[in-house]
């Protein structure tokens, strides 16, 4: 006899609870580097996090197909997205419509599909579940939705991505936009900001 998973709940309210995280992912593209916070419980199979599980029952659906990466994908995570966005799991992220990986194990930018001038909304949003993030220190952020500069800690994540982050960035209005989480903490960074890693920059 096959092995059955046990599929964890999703959302208490459904309706109310994917308007409650779109409000807060809104704000987050509206604001990026800004520090978000999902407030739905939810218990998401393992490694999935609060806020990634959270962004997903309230983005995704039977149109919008998933990329795991290795370190993400098992049978729990496949079956929890599956049952509650109806979101096929594609095995080639240039075809996700959103895709989630760990910090350290974040493939290429640019193995995901950017989108074009016609449609650049097709392209993938990507969101990374990194150790931890802090607002203060580390990133200097700037552009659109940010007065000045904006600073953001993401802990965790793989070297040199932020120098593909900057050709993605010259793609506009091609081109990826990133989801930061951490627990039920989360951040967003949409193509056009801008991201220096170091004072001299």
């Amino acid at each position: 006899m096959a092995d059955t998973i046990d599929i964890r709940p999703g959302f208490g309210d459904p309706v109310i609870g994917a308007q409650r995280v779109f409000r807060v992912i809104l704000d987050a593209m509206a604001r990026p580097g800004r520090i978000g916070s999902v407030a739905e419980t939810l218990d998401p199979p393992a490694p999935l996090a609060v806020g990634t599980a959270a962004l997903c029952l309230a983005l995704a659906d039977h149109d919008t197909p998933l990329w795991l990466a290795p370190e993400i994908r098992n049978p729990a995570t496949a079956a929890f997205l599956r049952f509650h966005c109806g979101s096929p799991i594609v095995d080639d992220p240039a075809q996700a419509a959103f895709a989630i990986a760990g910090a350290a194990g974040v493939p290429a930018l640019d193995r995901f599909a950017i989108g074009d001038d016609a449609w650049p909304e097709t392209s993938t949003t990507l969101i990374v579940q990194v150790d931890d993030l802090a607002a203060g220190d580390g990133l200097r952020l700037a552009g659109p939705g940010i007065e000045t500069e904006h600073r953001l800690a993401a802990a965790g994540l793989r070297e040199g991505i932020w120098d593909e982050w900057e050709a993605n960035r010259a793609l506009f209005p091609c081109g990826i936009d990133l989801v930061l989480v951490a627990g039920s903490r989360l951040a967003a960074l949409p193509r056009t900001t801008a991201v220096r890693t170091r004072p001299e920059d």
